[in-house]
Formats: C-alpha cells, structure tokens, sequence
C-alpha cells in the first residue's frame, strides 16, 4: 500500500464530516431498536396548534409510526373552544379550586365543545393522509383510526358546583385500542367521553391521556404542553424526578400554576397505574418530540417510578458490590486498579445503583481545583448493560459535580472512548489534566482523556 494512501478509518472519517446526518443516523440508531413496537400515548395542548400549527408534529409522529412505534394520539381543545364561544358571544365559565381548573360545560358550551374537537379531530386526519412527493409525507399511508373508546362520567357537584356536562373519564376501551395499534393503525383520541346512556361529556385531554396509558401499561406518555418545567432551587430547569422527589416537590412549592399542578397530580396517577415513563415538553417548541426522544439530554422533565430512588450514594455496606463490579474490569484492564482499602477510603465520592438489594452499578467524582472533577470507576453489571444504568450513573455523577461547583469533567479511558463522545465529552490531552491528577497519570496504561463542560 502506498504511504499516502488513506487507511479505512480516515475514509470514514472523511464520510462522516461531509455528511454529518451519517453520524447522526448512527446516534440514533440505539434509541430506534429500543423503541420499536413499544406504546406511547403522544398528548398535544389545543395551544400548540395556535403557536407553531400541525403539519411538522404530524410529520414527526408519522416517522415514529414507520420506525415501528404503537401511538395513540390525543389533542387537547381548550383554545379552539374559547374561540367558538367567542363565536357564538358565550362567556367561559370555571369552577373556583385549588387543585383543578374545569371548565362549567352547560348545553350551550358543550355544542362548542363537539366543534371544535371535530373541526381539529378532521385537521389532524388530514395531515396524516398527505402524502405529496418530496415531503417527509411521502409514501407514509397512515391510517388512523378515531372511536367511542372512551367512557366517562359526570364531574358532578363539587363545593357547590354543578360542571353539568364536563366529566372524568371512567373507563377505557383498552383492548379495541390495542386491536388497532395491532393493526399497524394511529389511534386518535379527543378529549369527549360518553356514558353508557349516550351522553356526552367535556373532558380534560390530560386525563383521557394519562388513563389511555394507563390501561395500556404505556411505555411513554409525552405531553406537549403550555406549561413551563419546574426549576430546583438554584433555577436550574430540572430534567428527572421520581415520584416521591415529585410529591415532595409540590408540598415545598405549593404556588405552582394550577393546571401545572393538575398535570403532575394526573402524571403521577399514570405512573402508579404502570405507566413506565411520563415525559413534559413544551409545546411552543418545533421539534420538540424527536428531540427528547433521539438525544441522550432531551430537553424536558421526566417522571419515573419510585425505581429511580434506587439511583444513590454509596455507603460502607456498598464497598464489597463495588468491589464485585470493578474487579473483573480490573483484570481486563479497562479500570485503574483500586483496592479495597481505597475504596472504602473514598466511599463518600461513588454514587450506586441497587435493584433489590443488589449492586448493578457504580461511578465516583473526585473534585479538583479550579472547579474541575475526574468522572471515576464508571462500572456496570454486564447483565444489565444497554438497559441506561450507566447514563444514568452520569446524570447522577453531573447532577453531584453542579452541586459542588465543579463546572468541568474530565475522564480517562482505555476502551470506552466513543461511549463517552457520545454523551457530550470531548477529546482532550494529558496536558490538560488538573497538575495534581497530571502527577499520577499512568503512563503505561496511556489512558485517553476526555472532557465535558457542565
């Protein structure tokens, strides 16, 4: 071969920066096989409509669809019906509570009700049956598929106050929904309900959404919604809680905005009832799906089960686990070798993840001057590796270093370099090695360093 011939690697590499979509493709591809054939029940406020249309989130939901995602879709109205009301010189009524925000649904504004859901029901069809060539449209041929899947039931008097024909939802058609989604069909879902007597009912798409993935045992429920996230105390957008992190955060923040407040109550039912995951994004944002699910940041709140509380700091029980993780790595040479007299020396930097009682992962921080730290010791059991455990080691490990003012991760590895770059880190040098680290950097080994700016 001649000596200024390129090797196979710089070829591509030469691809992959002339074409950034390749790389990108290939990003994506693990969140694609994960995925496929699972449930999200995908939720849209009536706002989003007004602020940036549907024709884009139509288009990002049909792609989910043709990399074999099951989605029910549902769409909130309550612009659309204000603006019928105006139409018709009707005045809005609410119920006064402090813990939900109906809407009084007499004779007059149910009628307003059924037209705007119908009008934005036909809208929504519409968009999924274009199909113009040269469009992400193009040869999608969806069908989908609208019903009476849902039961509901009055509202009823509260506190003196009778809703008349708004309602709750009672029951959900689950299996006819599944039968659908079996079909290869997009089930489409508006926020009206009927009674067994034929009645119709107003209902919140919040609930219709959070009790469809519920019966569903839903993988993902996403709302699109108008509200913005919640914030820690140091006005830092939060991006994952439990449900008990959650309960305790609207018990310390009480002043939440009542239809925020309403949609974690209704999340938080959602998740005890089964529901794996429930994602908040906003609604003003185009793109905002494919974002969440297709980067490893995301850009919304996720609210998961109590499992997350398995995510903690370890303590002395902890050493012989972590020992039982990073020994085997140790012998392989892909971790520093650490003893475990070390180990228990500097229990108070690792961070752990325990599922009934047992250790499956384990990463530390070890602060620096300067504001910078050292991402250590990231382990996971080989049995559970490709489930998240090690991302969420590092959510957990930044989440730490932000808390102690540390603005700069830098790690060493021999074999997971791309696991890293993919995650935001960037190569780096020995050179730009904290001087106290730089003093005891293993030159045999000849680690690679990356680095992160938090």
């Amino acid at each position: 071969m001649p000596t200024n011939a390129p090797n196979s690697a710089s070829i591509a590499d030469e691809t992959t920066s002339n074409f950034p979509f390749v790389g990108w493709l290939r990003d994506v591809a693990p969140y694609i096989h994960s995925f496929r054939e699972k449930t999200f029940v995908i939720a849209f406020a009536g706002e989003l409509v007004q602020e940036i249309g549907l024709e884009n989130l139509i288009e990002d939901i049909a792609m989910l669809h043709a990399m074999g995602m099951r989605i029910v879709l549902v769409h909130g109205i309550r612009p659309q019906i204000e603006e019928q009301l105006m139409l018709r010189k009707i005045k809005s009524k609410f119920g006064k509570s402090s813990i939900h925000n109906y809407r009084i649904t007499d004779a007059a504004a149910l009628e307003c009700v059924k037209e705007a859901a119908g009008e934005l029901r036909l809208d929504i069809e519409a968009a999924f049956s274009r199909g113009l060539p040269n469009t992400p449209m193009a040869g999608s041929r969806i069908s989908v598929i609208s019903g009476n899947f849902i039961t509901a039931m009055p509202v009823g008097v509260v506190e003196g106050i009778d809703y008349i024909h708004t309602g709750l939802v009672r029951k959900v058609d689950s299996g006819s929904i599944s039968q659908s989604l079996d079909s290869n069909k997009i089930v489409l879902l508006s926020p009206l309900g009927f009674s067994p007597t034929g009645q119709a009912f107003n209902l919140a798409y919040e609930d219709v959404a959070a009790s469809t993935a519920a019966a569903l045992k839903a993988d993902k429920l996403i709302f699109l919604s108008p509200y913005e996230g919640l914030y820690d105390l140091e006005g830092d957008l939060i991006t994952e809680l439990s449900l008990p992190q959650l309960q305790d955060y609207m018990v310390e923040n009480s002043a939440l905005d009542i239809g925020m407040k309403s949609l974690l109550n209704i999340s938080g039912r959602a998740i005890r009832s089964g529901v794996s995951r429930v994602h908040f994004l906003p609604c003003n944002r185009d793109g905002a799906l494919l974002e969440e699910l297709f980067t490893h940041d995301g850009i919304g709140m996720m609210l998961a089960s109590s499992d997350i509380e398995n995510l903690r700091e370890a303590n002395q029980d902890d050493v012989g686990g972590i020992l039982q993780l990073t020994m085997p790595l140790e012998d392989e040479g892909i971790l520093a070798s650490r003893g475990q007299d070390v180990i228990e020396r500097d229990i108070q930097r690792f961070s752990v993840i325990e599922h009934d009682r047992v250790l499956f992962g384990c990463a530390a921080l070890f602060p620096f001057p300067n504001g910078v730290g050292e991402l250590a010791c990231l382990a996971v059991d080989p049995d559970v590796q490709g489930s998240g455990d090690g991302e969420r080691l590092l959510k957990r490990v930044e989440m730490r270093a932000k808390q102690e003012g540390i603005k700069k991760l830098f790690v060493l590895t021999t074999r997971t370099e791309h696991w890293f770059l993919k995650r935001g880190f960037k190569r780096a040098t020995v050179d730009d090695l904290p001087e106290e680290r730089k003093e005891i950097y293993n030159w045999d080994r000849k680690s690679m360093v990356l680095t992160k700016d938090l």
